[in-house]
């Protein structure tokens, strides 16, 4: 049997839902681990934390606030993904730059949190 696994998405910050348009990423803000190799060989790895984030493009509706989205802090972010699981962002703030399009009418959306998770 098939299984869905991508596609439709849902994204909401504080309960309100927006527009997306494209595709998102997300990081669930676990330490990143990179190999540490020197001349004789292996010898471990370097850990760094990482912010919880969720990013991507949102349509650029008549509704959209921009001030809204830019003054964005201590938010819940939800990302609701075609495969049933959700990923949230805790303690969010707006990190993104605030760029739009006129081509093809986006803003630009990118949240960072203190946590993440995905059920």
């Amino acid at each position: 049997m098939a299984e869905r696994i991508g596609g439709v998405a849902y994204l909401k910050v504080d309960g309100t839902q927006y527009a997306m348009a494209g595709s998102f990423t997300y990081n669930l803000g676990y330490p990143k681990r990179e190999p540490k190799i020197g001349p004789d060989g292996p010898q471990g790895f370097t850990e760094m934390p990482q912010m919880a984030r969720i990013e991507g493009e949102v349509s650029d509706t008549g509704g959209l606030s921009h001030k809204t989205l830019l003054s964005l802090t201590d938010a819940t972010v939800t990302l609701e993904l075609a495969n049933g699981k959700t990923v949230v962002v805790r303690n969010g703030f707006f990190s993104a730059d605030g760029d739009g399009t006129t081509e093809q009418g986006n803003f630009q959306f990118a949240m960072h949190g203190l946590s993440g998770d995905i059920s």
